[in-house]
């Protein structure tokens, strides 16, 4: 099984540097509150350390997973159903999610198919810490671990 690195973005544009924004444009996290999920190498890991101050990310679950899958959308407020998964990719959604877990499909790679990147909810409860902290020291941004699924479960 390949390791998946989810990552929300938490923080807007305002003052943001061009070279974040780039970044930012590149990882698909265009608007706070946007969600990608990436496989786990060194190309995505630099950049989510250019932009750490920004997002949060972690290694995802199967139920974190299967939550990120289930907000993905065909066209602006469309959400996808087995039958278009079906249609398009000639698989059961249980099946899309589990070749998404094994590395046989890559999410970034399926734009045609998708509107990318998944719009989020901002977290029920709100922020526990700072989002201008980082997770270590008690705030929001940076990694975090496991801990991204509780807050992908609390956005969903």
């Amino acid at each position: 099984m390949n390791e998946l690195i989810g990552v929300i973005r938490i923080r807007g544009w305002a003052a943001t540097p061009w070279y974040i924004q780039d970044t930012l444009s590149m990882l698909r996290l265009k608007n706070a509150f946007n969600a990608m999920i990436y496989p786990k190498d060194s190309s995505i890991q630099g950049m989510l350390n250019l932009v750490s101050s920004y997002v949060t990310w972690g290694e995802l679950n199967d139920e974190g997973l299967r939550l990120l899958v289930s907000k993905l959308e065909i066209s602006r407020g469309k959400k996808v159903n087995e039958e278009y998964v079906k249609d398009k990719l000639n698989v059961d959604f249980q099946s899309f999610v589990e070749s998404i877990k094994d590395g046989k499909l890559r999410l970034n790679k399926l734009d045609e198919i998708f509107s990318l990147p998944i719009r989020l909810h901002p977290p029920k409860g709100g922020f526990k810490g700072k989002v201008s902290r980082p997770f270590r020291a008690g705030g929001e941004f940076g990694y975090r671990g496991d801990k991204i699924n509780e807050l992908i479960r609390r956005m969903v």
